[in-house]
């Protein structure tokens, strides 16, 4: 053994660790730690450790830190086996106890992992440790570790190899950049993935080759007007402002007095409301202060080289407009921060979880004109509530009423339901109670958590309890009740007294008893009776019974002759019993016997037999009892000399017995009644409480019942007739229960109403509260009232409260500052473009006022505050934008229109109407929709009301119907005529198609009915007896499995049995008289025969009762039926039959002997001798000797009541007297020799309940998994609530449901493409492009494309494309001057990439990419290009992307190489250069022969069809054909004949259609002129295939033998079937 000690590591508190392996005693090496305080340990001298176990789990009964956990703590010898404590010292004794924080499921919100940063070495490492999430402190490890284990210390890491930069095959060449002269033409590609790790750079992302379409008619363009970027938006000087400001007032002013003198006080009180009104919202208002300005721009005139020229270079009518207004930005502005909000919590409670409470702040000034965005304005932070008033919080814990009664009904199969109407099923069955919340009060003393538990809380929901609630069924036991078993009736005894106290009366009686075997449930009155009476006359307490006659004395002294025995008596009682010799002094005294003894010439005849028993029990009119005995001759008389022998009638006595008559009486009792209280007892003792059992009694009672004298098979008889002295009692004492009322819990709170408020639809929800019975009622207690439930409407909810944004008027449209325009050519001060202002607020839903930061939270994106304008000019032509189409009666039917508005003053008056019309008129469309199926159909579901509601908390054993007629679905969508999707309103369906199903029911195992039970397998002593049940009907559909069945589908119940060995007797009857064969006639004596009848006889307790088979008798004990022997002659003495042999003394031995013995019965004459009267032999072990032990069998299966199901039961074993011989004898023969009995002979076991699984109700339906479109799908499931236990039936496999969502359009706003760049008013420069936002459909599938519908379908959207709210319709860009060389715009970026080895993650994260790429126009300007641009950005969700070279076919001496991705993209990059294929071979000297070609061994080979034909140095010499194998193909008018041809190597044959594709050929040598292998392979198989032809020849010509004739017999065995059991074979 040896003692080895791993590397010692520092613990906690300076305890050290160690690990110890014991090699030689354990096959696997345990692991054992000790802490000791030691610092130095030698183990030769230390020879006793301290060890400890792990710390259990932590127990408490509150979540938190007052929990605690404990450890074993042993002491152990160095070498490893345990000691005693006190070998160890214990003042070194760790800690087995210690105080541990209990984790609850709700800590998991507040505690998480904190992970340090990974230190970047070859091993990184980190720091790890569990904190609280609000505030970061540090907690025990162990909390964290009760949900997810502790996360890595350390990790191995790689270091990365570089990777090149990755790019996309070009694309086409781009059109000449110029139509006339030297052009250029581009093609770009894009990055895929960034340079990593010092990975190669990326190469150029544009080729260019110059291009010249022709030559220029004229001269070319040098010059281009380009504009530049729009400047700062700026305000006007302040003086200028101020003068126009104070202009404008004085107008305003005038038109104001002007409309002011026609207007009523009324209307002018108005007005100022209404300013007012404006007022607040005008622009510079509470929120935005938004000012409009100008911004300017340059206009250029630039050469094609680059260069800027005089304007006047650029010849053009009209130049760009070089002003316009806008908006000066201003940032987003808030307040400060509020005061923190009261915490949500307002409990004390350190263990659970924590409130919240907030802070606020307000927008002071919007962001305007691209100003900065908006910081969040609310603040979180979780909470506890301080102070010493704060109350302790509600603590809510689980309850749970009593256990209903237990009912083994539930646990019967189908096939026992027959048996559920039984009322006494016992045994093993389920009980159930129900769960429910309730508010515990931490303060309860301690003495009353007796009253506390039935103690009736008002429920609460269920979802405030935490923790898992108590189970709400359970298997429960019903005692059996066990039969009264009674013993066999006694013999009659004699007629005697009813009572020999009183023996005044004279009538008597006869009795016979019986006792009772097993008690049964209940006390004995449920018992038969046990004594039966027959009247008789001469009745008699005592008597004298002979014990035995002595031997017979002649008289006068003779030795022969008459004379006299001499009775031996003993007084009994009447049961039999031997008494005082006094108490029969009144009974007559028997005389003594009248014998003689035979003289030696007299007749010798054997005693009298014992009197047999009487043939009947009693006497009437055809029957008589009567009894015989008889005795035989052994030797006749001497002639006349001697007394002769009686005649046969004489050897035989006949008397009466039970001569009275049959008529038997008893006591018959009726059941017991009810308890009820005894009057005659006083109140003080009725009032004592009593315990029994589980029964609670309070105060004794009085039980009666019926008692009738009965004459059997006749009926009831007066009382007189039955001895008053076994009368049964009439009247008992009980135990009265106590009565119990019903007790409920109050009502709990009503149910709450939908606390949201509702959009629409007018339905009434209700609410509810209910109570629950704890304790049923009984005994006659007060009863549980009938309404547990209650129900009322729930008040209308309010409207749902939303917010929304109003706009007000728009104000004036304001103009660039005219000392900025003035300027420019055609500028009308009063006219022109310009930006016009209009204020925002918020409102409710109803239009009452609200809160800005409301409608940033609740309401849609904020509505825009400025817009463009026109102020028009006299001569401008100026329309409103288009009005929406009138709506449609129906479809198909009638027009719509829509209209549009003239704005501004036109020069001439109609002379533009036919021009631009103000009204368009169009039919109404028509639609046409079909609908159509789509999608699986659903699972097949029970309709809602094929369930059983319970009334209870918790839904426990739900009664729910899972199997039967139901319905599956499978979703109907509408299309229009141009295939777009609509509502399936629209088709006229409610969206489903409905098609019956259904679910097959569960069909238990079906076995059949217990046979009978088989003869026991021994006649004496304990054998087996066996019944049997076989399969009716497997189970299906989940029904509840079978139990285990044999080969033939049977299932078997063996019990021990006990067959008495005294239960069949031999009964001989007397000698039959001799009969001499060897005669002497006259003396009648010498050598003769016996004989006798022996029967089998079934032994009752009267003795011998009806002949049966001889086989049920032992063939051991049978007595002999004949006999030889000599009959003795006149004057010979004659000895009585041999007695039995005296027993052998055990234990058995060769020395033992055993004696019989004979008496004399007649004198011997004079001169002759009797024969000796003993007899002696050895005892032999085995032969007359014999050994006897008791034997115990095994036990038998664990038997049930008839009634019960399941349960407890008893398990029976037998003891047998076995013989040493092996054969099993009466147990008296065991009982005799007082052997030791020290075995049980019954044992209780128990049969495990058949429990069915149990399952929840379904779940509600969940929500679609899709808001729109075809592929949503409802979901519910339900949970097991009750596993299965034994063969009950096993859980469904379907523990989730799901159908299709009704099919609903998916609407999306999407933008339009951008369209081209342009400069207004110039070649080249700053510019803008537009798209536009439309409303799309789809079905939301990837198969079917968009479809544009009315904008007003997406009416109820949030403006927002692909989820971003911010809409973006134009865009700032750059048109290119004619020569310029630009970049692209930004490719979108690439697909998110991992950086892998062989498709693994090495744990660098992922990557994307996008690049600008250089576009040039003019060869003279490439050196003035920009460089190309490229971002990376890191991502999430990368997939790995595999690179390998790709090769085309060689094409002369090359071909091509390529690097293909692995999802099938050709790239440049990413594969590794020293694996890239060769893509060039080139032969020396190169391959000039004709058909010759450059393989790719690099050496010169010939073209298909053709061989090489080299010289002797190797050299290809020549290209010659080779011969053709022809294979004759469908339409070969020569398809019969198969032919060798050669090809005229200068003409080869044209190819026939039908054999195109059909030939090969066949090339010998290879280049080099060397054999191919193939050759060898050939030959090879032609040497085989000739060999095997020649051995099958000669095997077929051989002569064969002639056959030999078989001697043997042979047998058809039998052909055996083996048979597995299954019923449907």
């Amino acid at each position: 053994q040896a003692l080895t000690v791993k590397k010692w590591s520092e613990g906690q508190k300076g305890e050290f660790v160690f690990k110890i392996r014991l090699m030689g005693i354990l096959t696997t090496p345990l692991l054992y730690t000790a802490k000791t305080i030691i610092t130095n340990i030698d183990l030769a001298l230390t020879s006793h450790l301290l060890f400890t176990g792990p710390w259990g789990r932590c127990m408490g009964s509150e979540c938190g830190p007052g929990g605690s956990q404990s450890r074993a703590v042993w002491c152990a010898h160095a070498e490893g086996w345990t000691t005693l404590h006190t070998n160890c010292d214990q003042a070194e004794r760790p800690d087995n106890q210690q105080s541990c924080f209990r984790v609850c499921d709700w800590h998991k919100d507040l505690y998480d992992w904190q992970l340090g940063c990974l230190e970047p070495e070859g091993i990184q490492t980190r720091e790890v440790g569990c904190v609280q999430k609000a505030d970061g402190v540090p907690a025990e490890d162990a909390i964290c570790e009760y949900f997810e284990p502790k996360p890595r210390l350390e990790q191995a890491c790689l270091i990365p190899c570089p990777r090149d930069c990755v790019v996309s095959e070009f694309s086409s060449w781009t059109a000449c950049s110029k139509t006339c002269g030297m052009g250029l033409q581009n093609r770009i590609r894009f990055i895929l993935a960034p340079p990593l790790f010092g990975g190669a750079a990326c190469p150029n992302l544009t080729e260019f080759q110059t291009c010249q379409p022709g030559p220029c008619e004229g001269e070319e363009s040098l010059y281009s007007l380009r504009v530049g970027p729009w400047g700062p938006c700026s305000v006007p000087l302040p003086r200028q402002a101020r003068q126009k400001r104070e202009k404008m007032r004085g107008k305003v002013r005038e038109r104001l007095r002007e409309r002011g003198k026609a207007k009523d006080p009324e209307t002018r009180e108005l007005i100022k409301k209404k300013r007012n009104r404006n007022r607040l919202n005008r622009p510079g208002g509470k929120f935005w202060d938004v000012q409009v300005g100008y911004q300017t721009r340059e206009v250029t005139c630039v050469h094609k080289n680059g260069n800027a020229e005089a304007l006047s270079l650029c010849s053009q009518e009209t130049l760009p407009v070089t002003f316009q207004a806008c908006v000066l930005p201003k940032d987003c502005d808030v307040t400060e921060w509020s005061e923190w909000s009261a915490c949500s919590k307002t409990c004390h409670d350190p263990n659970g979880p924590k409130g919240e409470r907030n802070r606020v702040r307000k927008v002071s000034q919007f962001p305007i004109g691209g100003g900065g965005d908006c910081p969040e304005l609310e603040e979180k932070e979780p909470c506890s509530p301080q102070g010493e008033a704060v109350p302790p919080c509600i603590v809510y814990s689980w309850k749970t009423t009593e256990w209903t009664e237990c009912r083994v009904d539930v646990l019967l199969s189908q096939q026992d339901r027959r048996r559920g109407n039984q009322t006494g099923l016992c045994g093993g069955g389920t009980q159930t109670r129900e769960v429910y919340c309730v508010q515990s009060t931490a303060d309860t003393p301690p003495t009353l958590s007796l009253l506390r538990s039935k103690e009736a809380l008002r429920p609460v929901d269920s979802d405030l309890c935490l923790g898992i609630p108590p189970d709400t069924i359970q298997l429960c036991h019903i005692s059996c009740p066990v039969e009264c078993e009674v013993s066999l009736w006694s013999a009659w005894g004699p007629c005697t007294y009813e009572n020999c106290q009183d023996q005044a009366a004279k009538k008597g009686f006869k009795l016979r008893k019986r006792r009772i075997v097993n008690e049964p449930t209940g006390g004995t009155g449920n018992c038969p009776h046990l004594v039966e009476t027959i009247p008789c006359e001469d009745p008699s307490c005592f008597d004298w019974l002979v014990v035995k006659l002595e031997e017979c004395i002649p008289d006068n002294e003779k030795e022969c002759g008459p004379g006299t025995q001499i009775p031996q008596v003993q007084c009994v009682n009447s049961d039999g019993e031997y008494v005082e010799r006094q108490l029969c002094r009144d009974a007559i005294l028997p005389m003594p016997a009248i014998c003689e003894v035979p003289c030696s010439r007299d007749c010798a005849l054997s005693p009298w037999t014992p009197w047999s028993l009487c043939s009947h029990t009693c006497s009437g009119k055809n029957t008589e009892g009567k009894q015989t005995r008889a005795r035989s001759i052994l030797a006749y008389n001497a002639g006349e000399g001697g007394i002769q022998c009686p005649n046969i009638s004489a050897l035989q006595e006949v008397r009466s017995c039970n001569d009275h008559p049959c008529t038997v009486y008893h006591w018959q009792t009726g059941p017991w009644g009810q308890c009820i209280e005894d009057s005659s007892i006083p109140s003080t003792n009725a009032s004592v409480r009593r315990t029994r059992g589980s029964d609670v009694s309070c105060s004794v009672g009085m039980q009666t019942r019926k008692v009738i004298c009965v004459r059997v098979n006749v009926g009831q008889v007066p009382p007189k007739k039955c001895p008053e002295s076994v009368r049964p009692d009439t009247v008992r004492p009980c135990l009265l229960p106590c009565k119990r009322d019903c007790i409920i819990t109050p009502y709990s709170d009503w149910s709450p109403c939908p606390s949201t408020c509702q959009s629409g639809g007018n339905t009434k929800k209700k609410q509810s509260r209910k109570r629950i019975i704890i304790q049923l009622p009984a005994n006659g207690g007060q009863d549980c009232p009938e309404v547990l439930n209650q129900e009322r409407e729930c008040e209308a909810p309010s409207v749902c409260q939303g917010y929304r944004w109003k706009t007000h008027k728009w104000r004036r449209c304001q103009l660039v500052p005219w000392s900025v325009r003035q300027d420019s050519p055609g500028a009308q001060e009063t006219c022109g473009p310009g930006l016009q202002v209009r204020a925002v607020s918020c409102r409710k839903q109803d239009g009452g006022q609200a809160d800005v930061e409301d409608c940033l939270k609740f309401a849609s994106s904020m509505l825009p505050l400025t817009q463009p304008c026109q102020l028009p000019c006299r001569e401008d032509c100026q329309l409103s934008t288009w009005s929406k189409f009138s709506s449609c009666t129906a479809d198909c039917v009638g027009v719509r229109t829509r209209k549009r508005m003239l704005v501004g003053e036109i020069k001439g008056h109609n002379s533009h109407f036919g021009m631009y019309p103000l009204s368009e008129t169009q039919y109404c469309p028509c639609n046409k929709y079909n609908a159509q199926p789509v999608g699986n159909w659903s699972d097949c579901i029970l309709p809602e009301g094929a369930r059983i509601e319970g009334h209870l908390g918790m839904k426990v054993q739900g009664d729910i119907k899972e199997c039967g007629q139901g319905y599956r679905y499978q979703a109907m969508v509408c299309y229009d005529q141009d295939n777009r999707i609509v509502e399936t309103s629209r088709c006229n369906s409610h969206g489903y198609i409905e098609e019956a199903c259904i679910i097959p029911c569960p069909s238990d195992c079906k076995l059949s009915e217990w046979s009978n039970w088989s003869r026991c397998s021994k006649s004496c002593g304990s054998g087996v007896k066996v019944r049997s049940k076989w399969l009716r009907e497997k189970p299906y559909n989940g029904g509840r499995p079978c139990p285990k069945l044999d080969h033939v589908n049977q299932v078997y119940e063996v019990v021990p049995c006990l067959s008495d060995c005294g239960q069949y007797v031999w009964v001989a009857e007397p000698w039959s008289v001799w009969k001499v064969s060897n005669v002497d006639l006259k003396e009648n004596c010498g050598e003769g025969i016996q004989t006798r009848k022996v029967r089998c006889m079934l032994n009752t307790v009267d003795g011998p009762s009806e002949q049966v088979e001889d086989y049920l008798c032992d063939p051991e004990e049978m007595p002999l039926g004949a006999r030889n022997s000599r009959l003795p002659c006149p004057e010979d003495c004659v000895l009585s039959d041999w007695e039995a042999w005296s027993p052998c003394s055990l234990p058995c031995s060769e020395n033992g002997t055993r004696v019989r013995s004979a008496y004399l019965l007649r004198q011997p004459g004079e001169g002759k001798e009797c024969p000796l009267t003993k007899e002696t032999e050895p005892c032999k072990l085995n032969g007359n000797c014999f050994h006897y032990s008791y034997n115990i069998t095994d036990w038998s299966t664990c038997q049930l009541s008839e009634r019960a199901v399941c349960g407890n039961g008893i398990k029976t074993r037998m003891l047998d007297c076995v013989r040493s011989d092996g054969k099993s004898v009466d147990l008296k023969f065991c009982k005799e020799l007082g052997l030791e009995r020290k075995w049980q002979m019954n044992a209780s076991c128990v049969v495990e309940c058949p429990v069915n699984c149990q399952l929840s109700d379904w779940s509600p339906w969940s929500d679609c998994t899709h808001s729109c479109g075809l592929a949503g799908k409802l979901w519910r499931r339900r949970t097991v609530i009750q596993a299965p236990q034994g063969d009950g039936r096993p859980c469904p496999s379907q523990m989730e449901q799901w159908k299709s969502c009704l099919v609903k359009p998916c609407y999306s706003w999407r933008y339009s493409t951008w369209s081209e760049c342009r400069s207004e008013g110039a070649r080249c420069g700053e510019g803008l492009r537009f798209r536009n936002v439309s409303c799309f459909v789809s079905d939301g599938s990837s198969q079917q494309d968009s479809s544009v519908v009315d904008d007003e379908l997406c009416g109820d959207l949030e403006p927002s494309v692909d989820g971003d709210t911010s809409i973006v319709l134009q865009e700032l860009c750059t048109v290119p001057c004619p020569g310029e060389c630009y970049l692209t715009d930004w490719t979108v970026w690439s697909p998110c990439q991992l950086s892998c080895v062989s498709g693994d993650d090495l744990g660098f994260g992922s990557v994307q990419v996008r690049s600008r790429a250089v576009v040039a126009q003019d060869p003279e300007n490439l050196l003035q290009c920009p460089e190309q641009e490229l971002e990376a950005r890191p991502c999430t969700d990368g997939q790995c992307f595999e690179y390998k070279w790709r090769t085309g076919p060689w094409r002369g001496s090359s071909r091509q190489v390529w690097c293909q991705r692995s999802d099938g993209l050709n790239v440049t990059g990413g594969c590794l250069v020293i694996a890239k294929p060769i893509a060039d071979r080139s032969c020396n000297p190169p391959c000039t022969k004709p058909r010759s070609l450059c393989t790719e061994a690099g050496v010169c080979g010939c073209d298909e069809g053709y061989t090489e034909v080299m010289t002797s140095d190797g050299v290809l010499d020549q290209c010659t054909v080779i011969p053709v194998l022809e294979i004759p193909t469908a339409g070969d008018n020569k398809a019969d004949v198969k032919t060798i041809r050669a090809f005229n190597p200068t003409q080869p044959a044209a190819s026939t259609p039908g054999r195109v594709g059909r030939t090969w050929f066949l090339q010998p040598f290879g280049p080099d002129g060397k054999l191919k292998t193939w050759v060898y392979g050939v030959a090879a198989g032609a040497f085989v295939l000739l060999i095997f032809i020649i051995s099958m020849t000669y095997l077929a010509c051989k002569k064969p033998k002639k056959p030999q004739r078989r001697q043997m017999n042979n047998r058809l065995k039998p052909l055996t079937l083996a048979y597995d059991g299954d019923a449907d074979m």
